[in-house]
């Protein structure tokens, strides 16, 4: 008689978490979206509002980290299944021959097909051609540095892929690979960055 209780109680411990997420999930989703629907009344209620919010989600650079750590932190991580996803970490620092400053940005002389390693771990925002820097990859730092990677090929990063500092990058074309380091709109010195 014990075991059959204790099968159904497990039984019902087994069918209980899917549904406490299901309704968590549910939760998530009804507050999110009355505080999207409270947004859209109040910009539309006055223009001072609407001005404030333009500023603020359109003008101004937007620290993805930021929300996603504020939304995981007040409502859980949307899918509670862990990636298991390889990188390959080098344990090193980058290294080069020679480095020059040119227009904000630091152009690093490093050896032939070089394997670039993240500075630092952050989520990949843009990977695209860039004026005057060639294909570039950006990431925006856990500490709220946006790194910019310009002249790289054979990338192993994908647009919105969370990367770990250390973790590649993909490879320097030909020799040579420009660095640029903002923050909050204002460029960085090497020198800040990288100690």
């Amino acid at each position: 008689m014990d075991n059959i209780y204790k099968s159904k109680h497990s039984s019902n411990n087994k069918e209980s978490k899917p549904n406490k997420y299901v309704n968590n999930l549910i939760s998530r989703l009804l507050i999110s979206i009355i505080l999207f629907l409270s947004i859209i009344s109040i910009t539309n209620f006055k223009s001072e509002y609407r001005k404030l919010f333009k500023d603020i989600a359109i003008n101004r650079n937007l620290s993805f980290n930021k929300i996603t750590n504020m939304y995981n932190k007040y409502f859980g991580k949307v899918i509670p299944l862990k990636e298991d996803k390889e990188e390959m970490v080098f344990d090193e620092k980058i290294t080069y021959k020679d480095i020059k400053e040119e227009n904000n940005a630091y152009k690093l002389t490093v050896n032939k097909n070089y394997l670039v390693p993240i500075i630092n771990s952050g989520l990949v925002v843009f990977i695209g051609e860039k004026d005057n820097l060639g294909n570039t990859v950006i990431i925006q730092g856990i500490d709220n540095i946006d790194y910019w990677y310009s002249n790289v090929t054979n990338l192993n990063v994908k647009l919105y892929d969370y990367v770990s500092k250390g973790s590649m990058l993909g490879n320097a074309i030909d020799d040579k690979i420009t660095l640029t380091f903002i923050k909050d709109g204002k460029n960085l010195k090497y020198e800040e960055v990288i100690k």
